[in-house]
């Protein structure tokens, strides 16, 4: 059945349905998040196995295995961050040569290199037999992030009918989560597995790559991507395709419309500077920033080390990785029937106010009762296990989808590919920068580490709360007069060239 879909009064109505070519679509594009999930999820694992530890990074295995070790820090050592950070410093680099390749060849061909990417690095990080070797592994696994994560939301936000789009693009961060929980029970399974263990966790991730691969050779070009590379026929065929219905002429025309006046633009990154350009480009950076500092890859990366902290056993922490890896999977279900009902903005504040609470309760645990050695007791380190599992679900279906949705719908046409690259870098730079910092600011600030993430969310709550405004149901390519030209703080921005010239 077919259904309509409007973003305002005044704007165009499109039909479209969501068939089930769409679906497969969205489902194999969606696996470069599984892999990403994955490499998330498998770093803490591996990184807390001892025959990882004593193949690689002999100082921590050491100090880990000391009688009266310090809590907080035996795990500090920045070539052990670098293994984990590496990779989004690498994917920070190849989001930019992303962007281009998706603007001149299309989304396809990027998914394809991604997988490419990270079919290489796999090889080179479970057969690694010396430092460099794995850290180089990893960087090439941060290319083929970087180029997955640039290219498959806006597949996924092209393909999708406006109403669908917040749930379609939100299969993006479901898959990640699958990742997590994939990467938390293999580390679980592999961690008896001696001494070898470490190198089946890693080699794991290139089952997704292949599918995604083999998946890409099936899937078709968004119809954007091919009429604004003036292959406009195809992209009419495509659309037909993807729409499921007859009469496509008007979102046709919305798309070669919005492809002309991308056309006449020359310097994407130059436009991004633009006053027009501000409001998405502001929020799409910042979100990426807020999303980080919810301390989520905190968490995520070091949940084996975590739980290890606080006082479970190496197999205990393992599997208490997993649980809450299957609720961010569960929980992101809730994202994806909530997005399109309630809309971004709730979710977002809901967010901010539930992980705020669990962020403060852990944290006034570790520091009541959890000293530089010994652990916590059984009570307390369940109750910060369920914390961990609430905070885990708020996020999970707020600033975890969202952080990736919204910069992926916002930008116009003429600056899409290049905005998106941009908040594809900055979520990759503080991703490292947690990543390389973490342990060594557990080490240094202790319980305090959960009272500094409380006040990112305070910031990020305020912020959502008055900067970002509602894009639920509003045409991808209308953000500029439904969205930003109503809002109280953004329409300043937006005024014509022209204006922009008379003021100058």
């Amino acid at each position: 059945m077919a259904v309509v879909v409007s973003s305002n009064a005044n704007a165009p109505a499109f039909e479209a349905k969501l068939t089930v070519y769409v679906f497969i679509c969205v489902v194999i594009a969606a696996f470069g998040g599984l892999i990403f999930g994955y490499d998330i999820g498998i770093s803490g694992g591996v990184t807390a196995m001892d025959d990882f530890l004593k193949e690689f990074f002999p100082a921590v295995w050491e100090r880990k295995k000391h009688a009266h070790e310090n809590n907080y820090c035996k795990y500090d050592n920045q070539f052990l961050q670098l293994f984990t950070s590496s990779l989004y410093l690498a994917a920070l680099v190849a989001s930019f040569f992303a962007s281009a390749v998706c603007s001149k060849l299309g989304r396809k061909p990027t998914m394809q290199f991604a997988s490419i990417f990270f079919l290489i690095g796999v090889g080179l990080t479970a057969g690694a037999v010396n430092l460099i070797m794995l850290i180089f592994g990893r960087i090439l696994l941060g290319f083929g992030v970087g180029f997955g994560n640039q290219a498959v939301p806006l597949f996924l936000s092209e393909i999708a009918p406006a109403q669908l789009r917040g749930g379609l693009n939100i299969v993006f961060q479901l898959m990640v989560t699958i990742g997590i929980l994939i990467a938390n029970l293999v580390n679980y399974f592999t961690s008896t597995v001696h001494p070898y263990g470490w190198r089946i966790a890693l080699g794991g991730a290139a089952i997704p790559a292949v599918i995604l691969l083999l998946g890409s050779l099936i899937i078709c070009e968004t119809p954007t991507s091919l009429i604004e590379r003036n292959k406009n026929e195809e992209g009419k065929e495509a659309l037909r395709k993807i729409r499921g219905v007859e009469d496509i002429n008007e979102e046709y025309e919305s798309i070669v419309h919005a492809c002309d006046i991308a056309s006449q633009v020359k310097d994407p990154f130059r436009k991004l500077l633009k006053p027009a350009s501000r409001p998405p480009f502001i929020i799409g950076m910042l979100l990426q920033l807020f999303q980080q500092f919810t301390g989520i890859n905190a968490i995520m990366f070091y949940a084996p080390v975590l739980f290890q902290t606080v006082g479970f056993g190496s197999d205990a922490a393992l599997l208490s990785a997993v649980i809450t890896g299957t609720i961010n999977v569960l929980s992101t279900f809730v994202g994806i029937y909530l997005v399109d009902k309630t809309g971004r903005r709730f979710l977002l504040l809901q967010s901010s106010v539930h992980m705020l609470i669990c962020q403060l309760i852990i944290g006034i645990i570790l520091a009541k009762d959890l000293g530089k050695t010994g652990t916590l007791g059984k009570p307390e380190a369940l109750v910060v296990v369920v914390f961990v599992c609430v905070y885990v679900m708020g996020f999970a279906w707020s600033w975890g989808p969202l952080g990736w949705l919204i910069p992926s719908e916002t930008f116009p046409l003429e600056t899409r590919s290049a905005g998106f690259a941009v908040a594809v870098s900055c979520n990759m730079f503080f991703t490292f920068v947690i990543a390389q910092a973490f342990l060594s600011m557990l080490c240094g600030m202790r319980s305090g580490i959960f009272f500094f993430f409380s006040a990112w969310i305070i910031v990020m709550g305020l912020f959502a709360l008055f900067f970002i405004p509602e894009t639920k149901g509003v045409a991808i390519d209308d953000m500029r007069d439904s969205v930003w030209k109503p809002h109280w703080f953004w329409k300043r921005y937006m005024l014509d060239e022209d204006d922009v010239e008379k003021r100058n």
